[in-house]
């Protein structure tokens, strides 16, 4: 992956952490002061939706493929809703200011039924937050999936996430000078950018001869594009 996706996706994921750790945080209280007598459905559901969120992205912050982050953002977006939906339907319209001085019944007496609120509003907010990035985050991989099978990277799918570009750059060059199979090449001053994979063409195209590479230049006007082989040590 390039620098800035690498960057935005770790970025990504620290804000989900963060969010997704307030709300475990919050069911966690609920779970002590409520369970098992009040609310018990919506705190265990809110606790295992907050605690797979951060499972999950741990597992997945080093090792995934396009797919599978693309399926787990999916799953995770449509937890994130349900639970938003939820605690809406737990809180509903309520105004917290007006709740001073009430109390609820909890596991072991009352407790304010204004702190009750507050921290249901937070859950509610968060989650509809995290629905919300997770929505962003499902339109920016596919578009950045479909860009990559553009430029010739046809298993991308499978491949590891770190291939995947940025908006208007190429896959796979993520702190690399050098070829690598698989990846794509960007060489600073070249009149191209090679990219796909090494003996993989499509119709029409050549496979490169031995000490030579391919240089492959965008058609202008819609034109097709132009390929051309030189040798190594001229890239």
């Amino acid at each position: 992956m390039t620098v800035r996706f690498g960057n935005n996706r770790l970025a990504f994921y620290i804000v989900t952490f963060i969010l997704s750790a307030v709300v475990l945080g919050l069911a966690a209280n609920f779970a002590n002061e409520f369970l098992p007598h009040f609310h018990p459905n919506f705190i265990v559901f809110a606790l295992i939706v907050s605690s797979l969120q951060i499972f999950v992205f741990l597992l997945t912050l080093q090792w995934a493929t396009p797919r599978t982050e693309v399926i787990t953002v999916f799953i995770m977006g449509v937890l994130w809703l349900a639970m938003g939906a939820w605690a809406t339907d737990v809180i509903g319209p309520t105004q917290c200011d007006g709740l001073g001085g009430q109390t609820t019944p909890a596991k072991n007496g009352d407790i304010s039924a204004q702190g009750f609120c507050y921290e249901m509003k937070v859950i509610q907010a968060f989650s509809w937050a995290l629905f919300s990035i997770f929505v962003i985050a499902f339109w920016i991989l596919l578009q950045l999936i479909s860009q990559a099978e553009r430029f010739g990277r046809y298993r991308i799918w499978s491949e590891p996430i770190r291939e995947l570009p940025w908006f208007g750059e190429m896959p796979g060059y993520y702190n690399a000078n050098t070829y690598e199979p698989g990846m794509a090449q960007y060489q600073p001053g070249s009149a191209g950018v090679q990219y796909g994979y090494p003996g993989q063409y499509g119709a029409g195209m050549p496979a490169p001869a031995p000490g030579h590479s391919i240089i492959i230049q965008p058609g202008m006007n819609g034109a097709p594009p132009t390929v051309t082989q030189v040798p190594m040590s001229a890239v």
